[in-house]
């Protein structure tokens, strides 16, 4: 069922809450299971960086944005440093009630406008080759696909992606 909410709506926070790690992981695995047929290693995969990211985050150069309607997550996108200047995107995910509206859109802006703000050279994710929507937003913000290889690690074939984006002055 696709909401009739309007994005100004929808509010955009930069800081985690207890259990906001835990529901996104959720959302992740059921998700994926729906929309794609994955199996549950791709939930444990999001849990295993998410418990990376938070052993290793830096609160000056890391960022989180969890997009709330009516106190309930409805997207989410991290961003998490790497060494040489570089950062990773992981784990943009929007409810499927809420796509369409120009959330996807917001979330990449504050993405590229925080890596920009921090100085960073490059950022870089890894996607998989039938999630064809996310592959168009990446792309839409300049990265370009550097890497595939073919891969059962989600409980189905596939081929995992990597895409990058350079910075330039």
């Amino acid at each position: 069922m696709k909401t009739a909410v309007k994005l100004d709506e929808i509010t955009i926070r930069t800081e985690l809450h207890s259990g906001d790690i835990g529901y996104v992981i959720y959302m992740h695995g059921n998700l994926y299971k729906k929309e794609y047929g994955y199996g549950i290693s791709m939930e444990a995969y999001i849990a295993d960086g998410f418990s990376e990211f938070y052993k290793n985050y830096d609160p000056i150069m890391d960022r989180v944005w969890v997009a709330e309607y009516q106190n309930k997550i409805v997207g989410f996108l991290l961003l998490m440093h790497r060494d040489n200047q570089a950062a990773q995107l992981r784990y943009f995910i929007l409810d499927p009630d809420f796509r369409g509206i120009g959330l996807g859109k917001k979330m990449a802006d504050f993405y590229l406008d925080y890596l920009k703000e921090k100085g960073y050279r490059s950022s870089y994710l890894w996607t998989t080759n039938d999630l064809f929507t996310a592959a168009h937003i990446y792309k839409k913000m300049g990265f370009k696909l550097t890497e595939e290889f073919e891969s059962t690690a989600f409980g189905k074939p596939l081929k995992e992606q990597r895409y990058d984006l350079i910075l330039t002055d």
